[in-house]
């Protein structure tokens, strides 16, 4: 049994090994979409995910204004935020954040953000994310890879 060796390997910030992905989300449920795209941003489909460390890919979301939601949840579905003055409770739609200007990405955003960790770590995964409303992107410099969301469980 001494020559086995079980050692734990943890990664930091330099040895990370963070990849470049482009996500179509084009008819695909947004609930369902935004949790592999926060374990992607994450870093939980790695072998080497270290959960204080920022070890996920960045993640490029194209064609955003085009996805869904079952039953009747545009309408129904509310999100409330608090402006910090009394009776500031204000409430929104899905349907109503896609009205407005870059509402695909407020509302992508917003989603991917309640499934990420409350802390500094979330807040700075949040950053390698990119949501684009069209089929085109900036990032093509980095050479990104276009992966399928469905093959993700």
């Amino acid at each position: 049994m001494n020559t086995l060796s079980y050692k734990t390997n943890s990664v930091n910030q330099e040895t990370a090994q963070k990849e470049w992905v482009v996500v179509d989300a084009t008819d695909q449920v947004l609930g369902r979409l935004c949790t592999k795209v926060a374990k992607l941003l994450r870093g939980k489909y790695k072998p080497t995910f270290t959960p204080h460390v920022d070890c996920g890919d960045n993640v490029i979301i194209i064609n955003a204004d085009k996805v869904v939601l079952t039953g009747n949840k545009w309408n129904d579905r509310v999100y409330l935020r608090y402006t910090g003055y009394p009776g500031g409770q204000r409430e929104s739609t899905p349907a109503s954040i896609m009205a407005k200007p870059n509402g695909a990405d407020r509302l992508v955003r917003r989603v991917v953000k309640g499934m990420l960790p409350k802390n500094k770590l979330g807040a700075r995964l949040l950053d390698n994310l990119y949501i684009y409303a069209g089929a085109e992107h900036k990032q093509e410099a980095q050479k990104p890879k276009t992966i399928d969301i469905n093959q993700y469980k």
